[in-house]
């Protein structure tokens, strides 16, 4: 399941056991380049909270605005998997750009 940005989590209650994934756009879907929508920080929050209290496996994923700069804070608000677009393609070096985001 992916959901956008205004879309909350909590909509996911009564299907979670039934996920393997949950994507997070944490920009509005359409077009690179966006900047990373902090409030997707407490949908993070919130969806691994669900998880743990139902007992759910799925993996939660985010996409969008992920760079260098922001990677980690994400990962330790719940996210278990990144997608990186302009920050690893636009890098002058994006192989560098893809092992500094796996440190």
């Amino acid at each position: 399941v992916a959901i956008n940005p205004h879309t909350p989590v909590h909509l996911l209650s009564d299907i979670l056991g039934d996920l393997d994934q949950v994507i997070i756009m944490s920009v509005n879907p359409g077009f690179g380049g966006q900047s990373f929508i902090p409030g997707t920080f407490r949908k993070l929050n919130a969806l691994a909270e669900m998880r743990h209290v139902h007992g759910a496996t799925l993996q939660i994923e985010v996409d969008g605005g992920v760079s260098l700069q922001n990677y980690a804070e994400i990962a330790a608000h719940g996210a278990d998997a990144l997608v990186a677009g302009n920050s690893v393609f636009n890098a002058p070096d994006p192989a560098a750009a893809i092992r500094g985001m796996c440190a």
